[in-house]
């Protein structure tokens, strides 16, 4: 289909840009890599009279170090995360989940706060972030705010951002040394959602847990963060009847439609399936 007529403006500076949402109001729309959005336009699911391009902002783009956490600015596209040297060393997990969103064409204009910030639950990046324990800058008419990613997310397509409102970065705190990662992904194809997918960080001590953080995608109307499940696996030595249970807290907190990709009661199973693969796969990357 062809979406509805609409007005398009190309701010040069995130001032510009919030000056111009803010005046927009509801009939106003950020637009980033445009990969969930045009579509929706497309459906004619979203018919927002004005898209306001933050392509042209390069405050909005790269990743930095700042104290002890990685800020990647919101307009920095998918490939550029596989690329970068930084998060390769520092927080690897996102490499690899960036590597498993759509296709190469899609992940070179795709882009990391566009991926955070529409509130999409089969988008990869939400429950990463989660998992990660990311906060978001946000900049709106009346100012700066931070919030983390794990109040960010409200609902289907519904998140913390205010009318007006544009998420500037992501911030990172960086993982200890030697820890463990995984992102488990199950889909019908390549460029899927996916059916079901885990995110994974681990920190191992003499050869017990010290620490564990679970993220979930698709399997509910939000990202979930699974903490009882990650602390039942807290001081254990990831042995086969703890991890059941874990699983089985993970898979309680899942809500998820059935739909093409299969009856709920099989999408929440996976969420299993998936979580136990990425334990065994962070388990296997940790040092200590």
């Amino acid at each position: 289909m062809i979406p509805a007529a609409f007005s398009y403006h190309r701010p040069k500076s995130v001032q510009e840009a919030v000056a111009l949402l803010a005046d927009l109001g509801e009939n106003g729309r950020a637009l980033a890599g445009g990969h969930s959005l045009i579509p929706m336009m497309k459906l004619r699911l979203a018919s927002p009279g004005n898209l306001v391009d933050l392509a042209g902002i390069g405050e909005l783009k790269g990743v930095r170090v700042d104290g002890n956490d990685i800020v990647i600015g919101a307009m920095t596209t998918q490939h550029e995360l596989i690329a970068s040297h930084l998060l390769a060393d520092k927080i690897p997990l996102i490499r690899e989940t960036s590597l498993q969103i759509a296709d190469p064409q899609v992940r070179y204009l795709g882009t990391v706060g566009g991926n955070v910030a529409n509130g999409d639950p089969g988008n990869d990046m939400p429950a990463v972030m989660m998992c990660l324990g990311a906060s978001y800058n946000i900049t709106g008419k009346s100012g700066e705010r931070r919030i983390t990613a794990r109040e960010f997310y409200r609902g289907a397509y519904l998140t913390a951002l205010e009318t007006g409102e544009v998420l500037t970065a992501v911030r990172i705190p960086v993982p200890a040394a030697g820890h463990g990662w995984a992102y488990e992904k199950l889909k019908r194809k390549v460029g899927d959602y996916a059916t079901a997918a885990a995110a994974v960080i681990l920190i191992m001590k003499s050869s017990k847990v010290e620490s564990c953080s679970i993220g979930l995608t698709n399997v509910a109307d939000t990202p979930l963060w699974a903490q009882e499940a990650a602390n039942i696996l807290t001081g254990s030595v990831l042995d086969a009847a703890t991890i059941k249970r874990a699983v089985a807290a993970a898979e309680a907190i899942t809500s998820p439609a059935s739909d093409s990709r299969g009856p709920s009661q099989y999408r929440t199973k996976m969420a299993g399936v998936m979580l136990a693969r990425a334990l065994d796969r962070a388990k296997s990357r940790t040092r200590g």
